[in-house]
């Protein structure tokens, strides 16, 4: 049973390492470009329109309440968008962390563990597609 835990303590441990070195990569490359020159993947204007037809509400603008994107009717409409990804995108649905406002940098209180699609998604509308400013 101690080595289970160990196994899974590693898999943790390289989960957190490969997660806060695509925080600071993305953090340093969003100090250096303009959001709207980036390209996080090659179909952001896909990403894009699909996000504003599952989402027409989103504003890139606001914090995103977690609680609300994480309720049973979140997640729900959250995994419809997502499934769409899971052949277009590597790693559609690995871990990851999204700032809770465009207003911050990381930091623990102004995170939410993510996957890489709600990542692309609210990144792209947040800055990368240059109609959601």
């Amino acid at each position: 049973m101690a080595e289970g835990l160990t196994v899974a303590q590693d898999i943790e441990k390289q989960f957190a390492v490969k997660t806060v070195q695509q925080m600071m990569t993305y953090w340093s490359i969003l100090e250096k470009i303009p959001g709207s020159q980036l390209r996080l993947t090659k179909i952001d204007d896909e990403i894009f329109e699909n996000f504003k037809t599952h989402f027409p509400d989103f504003d890139p603008a606001a914090t995103i309440n977690e609680d609300e994107m994480k309720s049973k009717q979140g997640k729900e409409k959250w995994r419809n968008f997502i499934m769409e990804y899971e052949k277009k995108v590597d790693d559609y649905n690995f871990g990851t962390m999204v700032r809770a406002s465009p207003k911050f940098e990381y930091g623990e209180k102004e995170t939410i563990f993510a996957v890489r699609m709600q990542f692309y998604a609210i990144e792209i509308a947040r800055y990368v597609h240059p109609s959601s400013r």
